[in-house]
């Protein structure tokens, strides 16, 4: 169980911050708590993952990737591999998806999100627990990698042309909302 600590800790850290979200907080934390393979991917009911809302250095911005897998226009983010240091996987993910050297905005958890992943070559359908963080570019000249069809600096006004999940667009107002003045 002390390898789920820290991210069992950041979870409810979560549900307090946003206690509108308190089912998938809920869902989370049993998923978390049943199963001590939870970071690995070969964990076929379903797995955490780490993903990163990557922004411009200039904030006006977000990187997504048209996934090769998926299909669709997404933030960047992929396995734990095992690894239980969730924002440690997700600045990892958005590292080797973009080729940009990243920075962690805030240490908390930035979003949730569950969600399925069909059956693709061998693999049956599972579920993603994608525990999300908020990083900024150093700088906005990407690579595109061979885990992307594309990659695209995205207005963060203009995202509903781009996508239509709803989990990327809620992320959006999250960060209108991180940055608005108090």
């Amino acid at each position: 169980m002390a390898h789920r600590q820290p991210l069992l800790d950041a979870l409810s850290a979560y549900g307090q911050r946003f206690p509108d979200e308190a089912d998938v907080v809920a869902r989370f934390q049993e998923f978390v708590t049943a199963h001590d393979r939870c970071f690995d991917n070969d964990l076929w009911v379903g797995h955490v993952t780490g993903s990163a809302w990557l922004v411009h250095p200039m904030d006006e911005a977000v990187l997504l990737t048209h996934h090769k897998k998926l299909g669709r226009w997404l933030q960047l983010g992929g396995h734990s591999d095992g690894d239980a240091d969730t924002p440690a996987v997700a600045r990892r993910e958005a590292e080797e998806e973009s080729g940009l050297p990243v920075e962690l905005v805030m240490p908390e958890i930035f979003d949730l999100d569950v969600h399925a992943i069909p059956a693709r070559k061998g693999d049956p359908e599972h579920w993603h627990f994608d525990v999300r963080y908020a990083f900024r570019a150093d700088h906005p000249d990407f690579e595109v990698t061979e885990e992307s069809h594309a990659l695209a600096w995205v207005p963060i006004e203009r995202l509903n042309e781009y996508t239509d999940e709803w989990s990327v667009l809620r992320m959006a107002g999250k960060w209108a909302d991180l940055l608005a003045p108090i």
